[in-house]
């Protein structure tokens, strides 16, 4: 994290701003957040992130800002740290709140931006299926990035115990759904699919941008599916990340694909 923060409205130093110990976010994982790319002096995606976030806040009944004051707090925030290239978080949670599940009569929600440096590109992944947890596909929360992510971490920390980077989450009919914090897209019998939305998958940014521009398909796939497709990548809106191995076996050669690498050329 870089060292200023947008925090309810204010430029703040990182280590000065503090969110009250009543917050529901910290409390309940009541909220959420969006992770965006920052290149060029602008967001990318941007009008697709506020739209599923504005989405989110319908589902979990928060009220936010109106889009031009998100979109002009992230810029601002990237600005005031000097960012180029990088990461932008956004968090919505649902604000202070008494003891107990209830929310206040009309909540107040926290808004906070923080901005991060572009990191160094990940290595290809060798993954292994969570066996810990599933997506729960029926839960309205699989389609919105809520700030409770304790499902994928138990995944992810499953992976690292197997020597693994990451985790393919079945959801809980055994299909595959996606990864701990990313869409995932495999070439099966020469097309290219990813989860669908009833699938537990989430609605990313890149995953729609990939279906439109790459005539990719949803298909619901079973873990058979992927031990022989020929090829499997990972996107988020920061990253693409080929899969070479999955559950100890190869994918396709065993070297990163050229469907991962056009889904990484788009903006």
């Amino acid at each position: 994290m870089t060292g200023l923060v947008w925090l309810n409205g204010a430029l703040l130093p990182a280590a000065s701003a503090g969110i009250g110990v009543a917050d529901r976010g910290f409390l309940l994982g009541d909220g959420l957040f969006e992770t965006l790319c920052w290149r060029d002096g602008a967001v990318v995606r941007l009008d697709a992130h506020l739209s599923r976030l504005v989405r989110g806040a319908t589902v979990l009944g928060l009220p936010l800002p109106p889009p031009a004051i998100l979109a002009a707090a992230l810029a601002d925030t990237a600005v005031a740290n000097d960012l180029t290239d990088g990461a932008l978080r956004l968090t919505v949670s649902a604000g202070p709140g008494a003891r107990g599940l209830p929310r206040p009569a009309v909540p107040a929600p926290t808004l906070l931006v923080t901005a991060a440096p572009a990191g160094t590109p990940l290595p290809p992944a060798r993954v292994v299926t969570a066996t810990v947890t599933r997506r729960n596909e029926h839960s309205p929360l699989s389609g919105v990035k809520c700030l409770n992510y304790l499902d994928q971490i138990l995944a992810r920390n499953e992976a690292t115990a197997r020597g693994a980077d990451d985790a393919v989450l079945l959801n809980t009919a055994g299909q595959v759904a996606c990864a701990t914090a990313a869409t995932l897209f495999a070439m099966v019998d020469g097309a290219l699919v990813t989860p669908p939305l009833p699938s537990g998958a989430l609605p990313g940014t890149r995953r729609a941008a990939v279906l439109a521009a790459l005539g990719g398909e949803e298909r619901t796939l079973a873990p058979a599916d992927l031990s022989r497709a020929t090829e499997v990548f990972f996107t988020s809106s920061l990253m693409v990340r080929p899969v070479v191995a999955l559950d100890g076996q190869a994918v396709g050669d065993g070297r990163p694909g050229a469907m991962a690498a056009a889904a990484l050329r788009l903006t």
